[in-house]
Parts: C-alpha cells; sequence; structure tokens
C-alpha cells in the first residue's frame, strides 16, 4: 500500500488508478442521487411529519457523497498529488 500511495504522491499520470478513483467517483455521485430521491419520498409522504434522524443522517450521507464523489470524478487521482510547502511556513 506505501508503494501505491508513493506513486500517487509523485503525480505521475497512473492509468490504473484513473480508471479506479474517476468511476468510484461517479458512483458516490449516483449514490447521492439515490439518497437525494429517498429524503425526497420520505419529505412528501403524507402525512407531513417533522424530520427523524433518520432524515438528518440520510441528508448528511448525501451531501458527504456528493462532495467525495464531485472531488474524485473531477481530480481523481491529482488528490494525492504533494503540493510544495512554502519556505515561511510554520510547521515543521
Amino acid at each position: 500500500m506505501p508503494t501505491i500511495l508513493e506513486r500517487l504522491a509523485s503525480g505521475q499520470r497512473w492509468w490504473a488508478a484513473e480508471l479506479v478513483l474517476r468511476p468510484a467517483g461517479l458512483c458516490c455521485l449516483a449514490a447521492a442521487v439515490a439518497l437525494a430521491f429517498l429524503v425526497h419520498r420520505r419529505i412528501i409522504a403524507p402525512p407531513p411529519h417533522d424530520p427523524a434522524p433518520l432524515d438528518f443522517l440520510t441528508c448528511l450521507g448525501a451531501v458527504i457523497l456528493l462532495s467525495l464523489g464531485l472531488a474524485l470524478a473531477i481530480e481523481g487521482p491529482g488528490l494525492f498529488r504533494r503540493v510544495p510547502r512554502p519556505p515561511r511556513a510554520l510547521l515543521p
């Protein structure tokens, strides 16, 4: 596993990572849409009810999956690329 992370951190193009991370992002987006439809169905179902903790958790899951899916689908393996630290950074 460390060798895979080192290869991703180096920033070189790696097609295996592209073929895994970008479809994983699309799957996260599809799951977010499914959760959004589930929440919509629960909210409009008669009789109207106050939101339950399950409704909040479902919305939270949809937001997290949407964020993760967009990051993976747009950036892909570039998420793991090293970013150079500025020379004036306070951290050692």
